[in-house]
């Protein structure tokens, strides 16, 4: 799964080099596909369920799963999430980020610094002998945490969120962004989890698009999306989708 994470990493940095202001995300999706089959690895997501890419390119009031197009041209200010997925020997990994295309404006920097946040404080408790809903209200507490230092509110995506992953992409138990703590399955050393919250600069209500998969805001306020796969191990949380520096 590091080796399948590792492949992700690199397939992200690659498309980050790439989404300026007038490349498609159409090109960032040939580009992700040709450097995960290059390093001996499979999409995970392209044919998912029918889904016809290798990476989801949510940009703007896109929540998460937009379809890339060689149409849609990245401008100046824009916010785009991506998230990509690998499989390699039979093990995925999965992680996504949220890109600023040029100068955008402070609001959509706090968001997505906020959602960052929110990812890592979650992944701190990805330790045996915690119980999963630890983590979601870790993710809710820095969101909530960002929002109140940043003046505002930020929406919390509640329908979608983290998953188990490894010889699947999407495995149980579903990882709540939002939530008491204490309840849950209890966390093992081996699991692995995919630790993903989607945050929003207004409400967290969501649609979806007629093409079935994308989600947009229902306010069409923009979202960011962060996410990584993350073992637990005897020695805490390990970050299989991190850069190898």
């Amino acid at each position: 799964m590091r080796a399948a994470g590792l492949v992700v990493a690199r397939t992200l940095a690659a498309v980050t080099a790439q989404a300026k202001a007038g490349a498609s995300t159409g090109e960032l999706d040939e580009l992700a596909e040709q450097t995960i089959r290059d390093a001996g690895a499979v999409p995970s997501f392209k044919g998912y369920h029918g889904f016809p890419a290798s990476i989801c390119a949510s940009l703007n009031e896109k929540v998460v799963h937009g379809i890339p197009s060689r149409d849609e041209v990245l401008a100046e200010g824009d916010l785009l999430s991506v998230d990509c997925g690998a499989i390699l020997d039979g093990w995925h990994g999965d992680s996504a980020v949220t890109l600023a295309i040029g100068e955008v404006g402070e609001d959509d920097r706090a968001l997505s610094a906020a959602t960052e946040a929110s990812m890592w404080a979650g992944i701190e408790q990805v330790r045996a002998g915690n119980k999963l809903t630890d983590i979601s209200h870790a993710v809710e507490t820095a969101a909530r945490a960002a929002a109140k230092a940043d003046g505002r509110e930020y929406g919390i995506i509640a329908e979608y969120g983290g998953h188990g992953i490894g010889t699947q992409m999407h495995m149980e138990p579903f990882l709540p962004n939002l939530g008491k703590p204490g309840r849950g399955p209890k966390l093992r050393v081996g699991m692995a989890i995919a630790v993903e919250p989607m945050l929003t600069l207004g409400t967290a209500e969501t649609e979806e698009l007629d093409d079935e998969w994308t989600v947009v805001t229902a306010d069409r306020s923009r979202a960011a999306h962060w996410e990584h796969t993350v073992a637990i191990t005897d020695d805490g949380p390990w970050v299989l989708t991190a850069p190898e520096n």
